[in-house]
């Protein structure tokens, strides 16, 4: 342990003792968080004794949905190949918590990861014993890395990417993570410019290796097409009419798209408006700025509550998990994080069910995406709120030429099929011998 890692745990040990007390009392009188923080800090009271039979054992981190959705096609790729691995996924987040124990039976066993403090990282190594770390994306954890290194436990970064955001602030710290990433036993990144920046950190070049994004299948393998036939039926739509999606909305976006669903309104004969928040309880904001400019709303949860179908043109999407299946009623799609400069969101997860998306000029976080869309002319950037609206009342007023641009974004997805088979195939050679 070197002196930037020993000031790293000498800090966050000082901050856990002062917050941990506060933490416990605001936790203890809801069970479910109360288990959530058992978890975090190393302790699992239900399984001590046996938390993860059988061999090989992988440990999956993947910190909230999206990183769950990409872990679910990794697990997929492994049982396909015929890794007959016991598998433990956690999350950081509760929304992930939850999304995962919906989306796993118990082939995979779902827990929260124990925060990166060196006395809860080594009772979780113990109670789960695993034989290989993968952290989705590009989750940087010392201590995780080093007590896993300690005892023996490979470790591996699966679906890596490093945005030239985060580049800028992880160079700042390039003396506490070189060692760390010293110790990675293989760097499985999407693209060329990934690969670049987490070896100019310190990973070394022979352990790095370009896969693709994971996220582009996550596809519609699990489609179907009864489920959507239900959908549309919950919001009242069918194939000729004009839906409007906006994913994954942060920050002032949601003043701006108000402002584009007025224009849409008055020039849209019959739109549907969905808006989905890219964190569940800003859904709250959402209405409350519909209700001070008089638009009519109503939230996804109140649909099919005692037979009560949509009757407002603006739907609220207030639950988890359900955002890129409704991607599929859509007639023109726009992801947001991107108005405002938070590097956007994925893409891919609209254009796989091909429909033309829309984004703005902040797509730092998935510049491959952004490029593929556009390389085959499946997206399109949109400068501010006004040109947003110009060109979803454009293409929900020519829904042959909309159709047209998604079945381009469709195949941009489909041009690069296979990520998840060749991250998987790192996870299996790093994997002890039976």
């Amino acid at each position: 342990m070197n002196i930037f890692h020993f000031a790293y745990n000498f800090l966050g040990s000082g901050l856990a003792l002062i917050a941990l007390p506060a933490i416990w009392c605001h936790e203890k009188k809801d069970p479910e968080r109360r288990a959530a923080l058992a978890q975090r800090l190393g302790y699992d009271p239900q399984n001590q004794d046996q938390a993860l039979p059988g061999h090989p054992r992988i440990w999956i981190h993947a910190v909230s949905v999206g990183e769950v959705k990409a872990a679910k096609a990794i697990v997929h790729a492994l049982d396909t190949s015929c890794t007959n691995a016991s598998i433990l996924l956690t999350t950081t987040t509760m929304t992930g918590q939850r999304y995962a124990c919906r989306q796993f039976d118990s082939r995979v066993t779902v827990r929260y990861a124990p925060v990166d403090l060196w006395g809860p990282t080594g009772r979780f190594l113990s109670v789960y014993r695993p034989d290989l770390l993968v952290c989705m994306e590009t989750e940087i954890w010392p201590n995780w890395i080093a007590r896993a290194h300690g005892a023996g436990v490979k470790t591996v970064f699966l679906n890596g990417r490093i945005s030239p955001r985060s580049i800028r602030s992880y160079m700042n710290i390039r003396p506490l993570i070189k060692p760390v990433l010293e110790k990675v036993d293989a760097f499985s990144m999407i693209s060329e410019p990934d690969a670049r920046r987490i070896i100019s950190l310190g990973a070394p070049a022979h352990r790095v290796r370009i896969n693709g994004n994971v996220k582009m299948d996550v596809q519609d393998s699990d489609q179907d097409d009864a489920v959507i036939k239900d959908l549309k039926r919950l919001y009242g739509v069918d194939d000729h009419t004009p839906v409007f999606i906006a994913g994954s909305i942060r920050g002032a976006e949601a003043d701006i798209l108000m402002e584009v669903y007025a224009r849409l309104a008055a020039q849209v004969p019959g739109v549907v408006f969905i808006i989905a928040p890219r964190h569940i309880e800003k859904s709250s904001r959402i209405a409350e700025l519909a209700r001070a400019k008089g638009i009519e709303w109503q939230y996804r949860t109140e649909l099919g509550k005692a037979g009560a179908g949509r009757y407002a043109p603006v739907v609220i999407l207030d639950t988890i998990g359900e955002l890129r299946t409704v991607y599929s009623m859509a007639s023109v799609v726009f992801c947001g994080a991107s108005l405002v400069p938070l590097g956007g969101q994925n893409v891919l997860e609209a254009a796989v069910w091909a429909k033309p998306v829309l984004f703005g000029p902040s797509m730092e976080d998935f510049e491959e995406a952004r490029t593929l869309l556009e390389t085959f002319c499946g997206g399109m950037c949109v400068k501010d709120g006004m040109e947003l609206a110009d060109r979803a009342i454009q293409l929900l007023a020519h829904p042959s030429e909309a159709r047209r641009l998604g079945r381009l974004a469709k195949r941009a997805v489909l041009s690069n099929q296979g990520a998840a088979r060749r991250h998987a195939r790192v996870i299996t050679e790093l994997l002890p011998n039976p």
